[in-house]
């Protein structure tokens, strides 16, 4: 399915950092896509944690295209979402020109279409796809939930592989799991990956592994194998620290607070100046390493 290697269970939804001028900072973006390589992590670029519909067009560009460069060892997905099918089709038409193994699509943002508006919507970006599809739902940032009933109509179609699944309900992951049919679905929510492993999951894509990719990596494989165990809360509750405030604030406060990146920056309307609790943000990242470090 993948052009460099299966699957693989955790999907790293990488953030774009920048230098105090709000420029892309490459050197620091080179740095964590090589980190994620070498714990055999995929690549998820230009995704909501990677601010994608704050970066202008060339930017867009440019960051997929250094990304590429790197000439990764691990599969690379790229986010695709909008609201305008004609510049969303030019965006695939672009993508297809690039070595990349998957797209996300997301859910139309804002208009909230029903379930034919999202079959048309998503079957029109699969017919110009030549690359595996996975599906996102997202509700708490699209206004409204993934179609079932669109996926249940395209589970069968040749480029449809996944579901990303975000509502934080192990209800809704469940119906999504069987509407998927022969698809795979995939955590979107780092502290739920202990419920939804026993009802379909798959794998994670996370925001938690910019931070701690080695040890989300054996997170999400003791999630899949029953083995998380009392530690089930502990790592709920680092997870939702980096989302006391919207995501990737707090990632990129942690980051920048260890070295990971230059500057917590981010692109307007996000801000690094949001008031959060970095104790709280530095407790998490002891007590994940202090976890792993046990294992």
């Amino acid at each position: 399915m993948m052009d460099k290697m299966d699957p693989p269970l955790l999907w790293t939804a990488i953030i774009t950092p920048f230098l105090e001028s709000e420029e892309v900072d490459y050197d620091s973006l080179k740095s964590l896509l090589k980190m994620q390589e070498a714990f055999g992590n995929g690549i998820l670029t230009l995704g909501s944690t990677g601010e994608a519909l704050n970066l202008d067009y060339e930017e867009l560009v440019n960051i997929l295209d250094f990304t590429l460069s790197q000439n990764l060892t691990v599969p690379i997905m790229c986010g695709v979402g909008g609201i305008n099918l004609k510049e969303t089709k030019k965006w695939i038409e672009l993508l297809e020109t690039k070595n990349i193994d998957a797209y996300l699509l997301v859910s139309p943002l804002y208009a909230k279409p029903g379930d034919e508006g999202q079959y048309e919507w998503f079957k029109e970006l699969m017919n110009i796809s030549s690359k595996p599809v996975m599906m996102y739902n997202v509700p708490s940032r699209t206004g409204s939930s993934l179609s079932l009933s669109a996926v249940k109509r395209l589970n069968k179609h040749p480029q449809f592989w996944a579901i990303k699944e975000a509502s934080g309900s192990p209800e809704t992951f469940a119906k999504y799991v069987e509407a998927a049919g022969p698809g795979k679905v995939y955590s979107g929510d780092d502290a739920m990956c202990p419920s939804y492993a026993a009802i379909g999951c798959k794998g994670l894509v996370s925001v938690c592994a910019n931070i701690w990719p080695k040890e989300t990596q054996r997170y999400i494989s003791d999630c899949l194998e029953g083995k998380l165990g009392d530690q089930e809360t502990m790592w709920a509750e680092s997870a939702n620290s980096l989302f006391m405030a919207s995501n990737p604030i707090p990632a990129k406060a942690l980051m920048s607070e260890l070295g990971m990146i230059s500057t917590p920056i981010l692109r307007a309307p996000l801000t690094h100046k949001e008031k959060i609790d970095g104790a709280k943000l530095m407790k998490s990242h002891l007590n994940i390493t202090e976890w792993f470090l046990s294992k």
